[in-house]
């Protein structure tokens, strides 16, 4: 027991050490469920979907790690499930004889029928046609038709055991291929009864069978439960390679397709991957989920799903980012698994294609390698490009495709010279090569490399510390120790600019060569961390890069985001939104154009004109003469735009002004210049902008004290508040006035009532006022300053609080002039001059009596002395009504028709009784009888209405 241990662990450490060699594996999903019998990948989302023994289809997504839905199908185990992308559905099978098809989107489901008599196996589905298969445990295939309703149009029989799997060929959709424990293969046509051929060799039964995707070879893989693995050739019908390496039975095999591997799964609970040219073992995967049920992989996408026992596992196999290398003249090296392939940008690219239109390039066979290549680097003149395999290089000629140099190495990298490079031979050692023959090697420096960087200068970065170190090609001293970790380094053409990427941002960086080639020839002690001037950081860009080069001092990059930017003189600008992932192929001066490609190999491109870098540099570099007299004349129309841009963010604004071409920019450069008669200009001809910009307009004329120009600017921009100030300062109040009617018609009421207050136009502050249901407001600012106009505004405000104790509990002084000490006096002779409805018919029958009688006239003393007992009152307070004292114009009212009591106020009276006569209940509390209208001030007013 203790010796199968120690094999055992012995095995599984084997396993990480061959997958960690063999291959670049990254895992995207790891989660756990019941058993998984079937995996499909979505080929456009980063979805797989998984059928469990439980009877549950789940949808999860690798990319965030989430279940993004579940579907309680059946009480059985669903044995099978795939996607129908182009229908937004997914179709599963099941042990209760029954296919169902739901809308991922929805959830509905779309349809349910019964299928076979026995458990269903497996289901394929064709890449165009409306068609399903199905394979069955009642040993026949079925093919179904969605657009026929689901329509059985054919069933395949001649299998005398269950049917495993089924598959259609992807290079002939016509034909497909089953697998079924009555240990063969057989190949149909889709439109025939019977089988095209039989393919036998395994000695027990086929669990499943795949095609290969690629077009060089007419491949099926099998695998059984006999442990092993047959590929076959179906045009020979011959088995091309048996694989021995798994203790149990095979479950699940596939071709990877965009890689040269095989993909095997067990009941052993392994999965191992091997290489398709060698059949050679490269890893041996176990995740510990027990044994494996299902594999799949989808053309274009390096993403691999595993189902197992104890849940879900989906894979990353390789890099994403194609291999490829394109020199100055723009010529393409692209490796397609083994092969290398050329395509050449000479003559294929016209001048009026469009940015991102798809470019059709004809394909030249280079030659074939080995090993898959890892990476492709031309040397700085384009003569040779280097091949870097996972543990050796080789250095081809490009035109005839023969091999200069070739040796063991972990990195390979360029120096400037065109035959000098340098390879990793191990994570120590470092060596140098000029003519192709060794020229130095470097050892013990201190760090474990994982990476070189070629250019001016050879970079090695360490593998186990945050740092960089910049070594000289020739005496191999360190120049500079920089304490990042790049993942690529980057130089211009002239060697005096360099980009370090890094997985989160980039760093610009200026070299300073003289300083360093002085201190080389110094003989001096160079420092462990160099020379500490070497370098000067000129920025750090928080920005995702996926690759960049060097034009000029133009940085053109690739983020992450797919966003096609360009670095220059502190200012990062756009080019263009990409699609989709893309990769920087490079720049060709001749075309004005950027090139790039995506996985598929297929390029695009969008311009950048020369003459606009030429330019742009110029003016980084401080020559703003040779740019404006040599390269601006260069520069089309059509790009003004984009270089007024960058002159306004260098700092030459009117420059900018005199190139700019939208209005948008022209107008903010005018302001910021303070050119008021071309923003006026912009603002007379932009109806969209006009306010906002009339208004700034405005302003500006204000500090030039331009107050013609601002009054007419400030109207046309509707600014209010900017009239007000303007107008107010000026005490202008012809103007005022325009800006309150104007700010009224506009329902600018705060504007407006300011400004007829600063007129003197009080009666139109009180009328804004109740307009705007403000009349509380209204009623005490008459009381302050129109106290002709309170009695109207009282009315107002009972009907706006309408039929209660409140607006009955309300004063108005017209009514009650004794309870306003201030004010009343002026109703109180207003109305001694105008009296009261009786008094006037009381004067009217007076009228009637013959003047001629003398009686009356002499009567006005007892009259007076009467009225002597109604002012002592008033001496103790406030004199309530003055009763005896007639205005002079106006005749004494003779006895007979003497005043009747219009307000009940006797002597002793006070405030606090007149309100409760008033409210008509003494005891009411949730009235303050301290306050009278005529006497409170706000406060008191909204703390009674509260």
């Amino acid at each position: 027991a203790t010796v199968s241990v120690l094999y055992w662990e012995a095995g599984k450490l084997l396993s990480r050490k061959m997958a960690t060699k063999a291959t670049d594996i990254k895992k995207k999903l790891h989660a756990k469920s019941e058993r998984v019998k079937a995996v499909d990948l979505h080929p456009r989302e980063p979805w797989v979907i998984c059928s469990l023994y439980s009877g549950q289809v789940t949808l999860w997504n690798f990319e965030t790690n989430t279940m993004v839905k579940s579907f309680n199908v059946v009480e059985h185990p669903v044995r099978c499930v795939k996607f129908i992308p182009r229908m937004n559905w997914f179709i599963c099978g099941a042990d209760d004889l029954m296919c169902r098809v739901y809308n991922y989107n929805t959830m509905d489901k779309v349809k349910e029928f019964e299928a076979h008599q026995d458990f269903i196996r497996d289901l394929a589905i064709h890449e165009t046609l409306p068609l399903v298969l199905t394979s069955s445990d009642d040993m026949t295939v079925k093919m179904w038709d969605w657009e026929k309703g689901w329509a059985n149009t054919m069933m395949f029989e001649g299998h005398v055991h269950y049917v495993m799997a089924t598959t259609f060929n992807p290079k002939d959709p016509n034909t497909f291929a089953t697998a079924s424990l009555d240990r063969t293969i057989k190949v149909w046509n889709k439109n025939a009864y019977l089988c095209n051929f039989t393919l036998e060799g395994h000695s027990q039964g086929v669990n499943c069978v795949e095609y290969y995707h690629g077009g060089d070879k007419p491949y099926l893989i099998s695998g059984s439960d006999d442990r092993t693995v047959k590929i076959w050739d179906y045009q020979t019908k011959s088995c091309v390679q048996t694989l021995f390496n798994h203790s149990h039975n095979v479950s699940s095999v596939l071709f990877f397709p965009d890689r040269p591997l095989i993909v095997t799964g067990s009941e052993d609970e392994t999965i191992k991957i091997w290489q398709l040219q060698t059949y050679r073992l490269e890893a041996n995967l176990d995740h510990g989920l027990n044994r494996v049920w299902a594999l799949c992989a989808k053309p274009g996408s390096n993403k691999l799903a595993i189902g197992c026992d104890k849940g879900t596992v989906v894979l990353r196999i390789g890099k994403e980012e194609p291999v490829f290398s394109m020199d100055n003249n723009g010529k393409i090296l692209f490796s397609n698994n083994h092969e290398v392939v050329q395509m050449s940008l000479k003559g294929n690219v016209t001048a009026d294609i469009s940015d991102g239109e798809k470019i059709i390039l004809p394909q030249k066979e280079m030659g074939t390698c080995e090993n898959v290549p890892k990476r492709l680097e031309h040397n700085s003149t384009g003569q040779y490009v280097a091949v870097l395999f996972e543990d050796e290089y080789t250095i081809n000629t490009t035109l005839a495709w023969r091999a200069q140099c070739f040796g063991k190495a972990i990195d390979f990298v360029w120096a400037d010279d065109v035959k000098t490079f340098a390879i990793l031979e191990d994570p120590t050692t470092i060596k140098i090569f000029a003519g192709f023959k060794e020229r130095s090697a470097m050892s013990g420096l201190g760090m474990n490399v994982d990476r070189l960087f070629g250019g001016p200068l050879l970079g090695a970065r360490s593998s186990n510390v945050q740092q960089v170190v910049f070594y000289d090609w020739t005496t191999q001293l360190p120049i500079r120790q920089i304490d990042i970790q790049p993942r690529s380094v980057t130089w211009n053409e002239t060697g005096e600019m360099a980009c370090l990427i890094t997985d989160t941002s980039f760093y610009i960086l200026r070299y300073n060569k003289a300083l360093v080639q002085e201190t080389l020839d110094s003989g001096v002690e160079i420092p462990e961390d160099g020379i500490e001037d070497a370098f000067t950081v000129i920025t750090v860009v928080e920005e995702k890069v996926r690759q960049g080069t060097w034009v000029g001092d133009c940085f053109i990059y690739v983020c992450k985001n797919q966003r096609l930017n360009y670095y220059m003189g502190g200012e990062e600008l756009n080019l263009a939104v990409l699609e989709k992932p893309m990769y920087l192929l490079g720049y060709v001066p001749k075309d004005n154009r950027v090139y790039l490609t995506d996985k598929a190999r297929n390029v695009v491109s969008f311009q950048l004109f020369q003459s606009v870098i030429d330019f742009e540099t110029a003016v980084v570099r401080g020559d703003l003469a040779l740019a404006t007299s040599q390269y601006l004349p260069k520069i089309p129309d059509s790009q003004k735009g984009t270089i007024a841009q960058f002159l306004d963010t260098q700092g030459f604004k009117e420059l900018a002004l005199d190139m700019a071409t939208e209005d948008e920019h022209i107008f903010n450069l005018a302001i910021s210049l303070h050119n008021l008669d071309r923003a006026v200009e912009v603002a007379n001809r932009d109806e969209d902008q006009s306010k906002l910009r009339w208004k700034q307009v405005g302003d500006l004329a204000i500090q030039h004290s331009k107050f013609d120009l601002a009054a007419e600017a400030l109207k046309k921009g509707e600014d209010y508040n900017g009239m007000l100030l303007l107008y107010s300062s000026l005490e202008d109040k012809d103007g005022l006035r325009t800006v309150a009617e104007l700010a009224a018609a506009k329902n600018r009421h705060n504007v407006a009532f300011t400004a007829y207050y600063l007129i003197g136009e009080l009666k139109k502050c009180v009328e804004l006022l109740c307009e705007t249901d403000r009349v509380p407001e209204a009623a005490l600012f008459a009381r302050s300053y129109i106290p002709e106009l309170v009695p109207e505004c009282v009315d107002k405000w009972r009907k706006y609080l309408g039929t209660n104790k409140f607006a009955n509990a309300m004063a108005s002084p017209e009514e009650f002039p004794n309870l306003f000490p201030v004010i009343g006096e002026l109703f109180l002779k207003k109305e001694e001059v105008h009296v009261d409805p009786v008094a006037e018919v009381e004067e009217e029958v007076v009228a009637e009596e013959p003047v001629a009688k003398p009686e009356p006239v002499a009567e006005p003393e007892p009259v007076v002395e009467e009225a002597v007992p109604v002012e002592e009152p008033a001496a103790a307070e406030e004199e309530p009504v003055e009763a005896s004292s007639p205005p002079a114009d106006v005749e004494p009212t003779p006895p007979a028709a003497e005043e009747p009591a219009r307000l009940p106020s006797p002597p002793a009276a006070s405030p606090t009784e007149d309100l409760d006569q008033m409210f008509g209940d003494d005891d009411d509390d949730a009235i303050d009888t301290s306050l009278q209208v005529g006497t409170a001030n706000a406060d008191d007013i909204d703390e009674l209405f509260e």
